[in-house]
């Protein structure tokens, strides 16, 4: 296997993670949004709160491992992100600290006060990083100010306010929706009774808003934000030598992928299908193909993302030339092969617990069991 099909490779393995990570983790992260929302009393929010209660954690361990191999592959990339989004990403490491301790308190102390502190807790903890994220996100099609000096130290230029955008705060908004409306369809699985339809209202909804807003995201792209293209200079198979490439700041430049393989634009359709179809699903009380819909919406999303940045990882807006890319920005040959021989043998047994894992907490839950259950569950 040649040093650029592993640079390749570890592309799509970072993001099938991702898409692990938004898939599992967003409808934890989507169903604490919504404990404010649809949740009336405390033993509806408890039926929401132990129905994610057996995986929030272990979901978690998506975005872990795609933080860890972000840093393996990418760690040219791991210090500018680290760099140019710090304050973001303490804000969102901060919010995901109030999930856990928000899950074992809320039930120590039996009073409406105490509970509600916690509820807002895991409200908010389960807002800010999906908003975060897509504003990262949304700034990376934008470029981020960084750049290399003569001694390739790297230097961001911009600043946090910098990041909040109009077109960044859009993009943060459709992700925000987009695990809310998760979130929802998870609870049509899990839950009965007034809880079960007021999930279905919720998604009915947000997924319509969140088809809208992804049309609205592109639509913005292709009218009033210019992409980036490699002109030169750029060999897959090389070393990373990072600065000596030519980069053209062009407009439309993230449809060029689109218009070299036309069939990328399935990608793009399937995620505005998968949205509209989880709004019918969820009226149609067709609760597992909402969810299926909701997944495929969600793995289209982040698969039309790639493909319009391909093969820009972080494109630098202050100097182009300085853009990291798949190719040019890499760890070594060894260290990517031993990596792909490792994912190759855990990542099988990973997904196996997980399924096994789902398959035996499978069913719904009511106030009823809730409330026979009280002094073992959260």
């Amino acid at each position: 296997m040649d040093y650029a099909t592993l640079k390749l490779i570890w592309w799509l393995l970072i993001g099938v993670l991702m898409i692990g990570f938004v898939i599992a983790d967003g409808f934890d992260m989507g169903v604490a949004a919504l404990l404010k929302v649809i949740g009336k009393n405390n033993e509806q929010r408890r039926v929401m709160i132990n129905a994610i209660a057996p995986h929030w954690d272990g979901n978690q361990v998506w975005l872990i491992t795609a933080a860890g191999a972000l840093f393996a592959a990418w760690p040219t990339v791991y210090a500018a992100a680290f760099s140019g989004f710090y304050l973001a990403m303490m804000l969102t490491l901060f919010a995901l600290f109030l999930r856990p301790i928000g899950f074992e308190y809320r039930a120590k102390i039996d009073t409406d006060q105490w509970r509600a502190r916690w509820d807002w807790a895991l409200t908010i903890g389960s807002t800010v990083p999906p908003l975060i994220i897509g504003v990262a996100f949304g700034n990376l099609l934008l470029g981020v100010p960084f750049h290399f000096d003569d001694l390739l130290r790297l230097h961001y230029t911009g600043s946090f306010l910098q990041l909040l955008n109009p077109f960044a705060l859009l993009v943060g908004l459709f992700t925000l929706v987009m695990f809310v409306n998760h979130g929802a369809t998870y609870l049509q699985m899990k839950t009965e009774g007034e809880l079960l339809v007021r999930s279905r209202q919720v998604s009915r909804f947000l997924a319509m808003v969140a088809a809208t807003l992804f049309v609205l995201a592109g639509v913005w792209l292709w009218i009033a934000v210019p992409g980036y293209q490699v002109l030169g200079g750029l060999d897959p198979q090389g070393a990373s030598v990072l600065v000596q490439k030519t980069v053209g700041h062009l407009e439309q430049g993230w449809f060029a992928n689109y218009a070299r393989w036309p069939f990328l634009w399935l990608l793009p359709a399937l995620g505005v299908a998968g949205f509209i179809g989880c709004a019918f699903a969820s009226r149609a009380k067709q609760h597992w193909m909402a969810f299926v819909s909701s997944s495929v919406a969600i793995a289209s999303v982040i698969l039309t993302f790639g493909a319009s940045l391909f093969p820009f990882i972080m494109p630098s807006s202050s100097q182009p030339n300085h853009s990291l890319t798949l190719w040019d920005a890499t760890a070594s040959e060894t260290t990517l092969m031993i990596m792909f021989v490792v994912a190759c043998l855990f990542v099988p047994i990973v997904l196996s617990y997980t399924a096994w894992s789902y398959y035996v907490m499978r069913g719904r839950l009511n106030e009823q069991y809730i409330r026979d259950k009280s002094h073992s569950l959260y």
